[in-house]
């Protein structure tokens, strides 16, 4: 836990960010380590689980879809990378909000960093250009 909050806070607003996260990466890796490990959740088409925006009987959410028609592109970068590595709960018990309800387990003991970027690169490259323009936006700019 004490790794995730060293993180969180050298990734807090203010932090210097060499570049664009999601640039340059490999796509075909992406949708290959997509496939593996988060498709049977996700969808193959990245369309989610039904019902998605309802809680469960287990008060979890089901996994939302990573196409254009879920919130994924609402996030940015350096939340989605976190959110990936480390899981819903364990990132939001890092936070200080104790109590959040979340289905997502942590990849990080999983998948290398590297492969996370290029899981999110190959989600982000699906997106209509409208999409993706929306979500760059939500990114700290190159030059902070």
């Amino acid at each position: 836990m004490k790794r995730i909050l060293c993180i969180v806070a050298f990734l807090s607003p203010g932090a210097v960010l060499a570049g664009h996260e999601l640039e340059n990466r490999n796509l075909g890796n992406g949708r290959i380590l997509y496939q593996e490990h988060c498709a049977s959740c996700h969808g193959v088409g990245l369309e989610g689980e039904p019902n998605w925006q309802q809680a469960g009987k287990d008060g979890l959410m089901p996994a939302p879809p990573h196409d254009a028609t879920g919130h994924t592109w609402h996030h940015d970068n350096i939340l989605l990378f976190l959110y990936t590595k480390y899981g819903g709960k364990a990132l939001m018990e890092a936070r200080g909000i104790s109590g959040f309800k979340s289905g997502m387990p942590g990849f990080g003991d999983v998948v290398r960093d590297d492969g996370i970027w290029d899981i999110l690169a190959y989600i982000r490259s699906t997106w209509p250009e409208k999409i993706k323009t929306i979500q760059a936006s939500r990114n700290r700019p190159h030059d902070q």
